[in-house]
């Protein structure tokens, strides 16, 4: 009886390890291949880190030769976000930033150049991304008809 107890807990155990495997991987969702002119190596990976939406590039993505590369979303609506430089000054790197709370779902993450006004190469999720704050109604207005 000991044992057939033991062997189940054994079980119970690893089903539940598996299913917070599984339920941490789900929170992370990695982008087609940057294409584009100047952008056309590695991927953006979306996770989440204590409620925030981040966004961090592969280790095979290389930072375009441009003036100033930066980090641009676009929302399955079509609007687009500037957000973070992605050099920074002394030789350092905005590898991994925070979407900020305004921003509802991530449909393509792009590079653009805000010295050129250009962009530079983008990337797709397979199906846009809500954020933490559209799942959790945080910041959204609604309107009455």
């Amino acid at each position: 009886m000991r044992r057939v107890s033991l062997m189940l807990f054994s079980v119970l155990m690893a089903v539940g390890l598996l299913g917070a495997t599984t339920s941490f991987a789900a929170d992370a969702h990695t982008t087609s291949k940057f294409e584009g002119g100047k952008a056309n190596s590695g991927t953006a990976k979306h996770s989440r880190d204590g409620g925030k939406d981040m966004l961090t590039w592969s280790d095979d993505y290389k930072i375009p030769d441009t003036p100033a590369p930066h980090w641009q979303v676009v929302d399955s609506k079509g609007n687009v976000y500037l957000l973070q430089q992605q050099r920074i000054k002394g030789d350092k790197q905005n590898r991994t930033i925070a979407v900020p709370s305004y921003v509802k779902d991530i449909a393509k993450v792009q590079v653009w150049c805000s010295f050129a006004e250009a962009l530079l190469g983008e990337a797709s999720f397979p199906a846009p991304l809500k954020t933490a704050a559209s799942e959790s109604g945080a910041d959204m207005m609604t309107a009455s008809r």
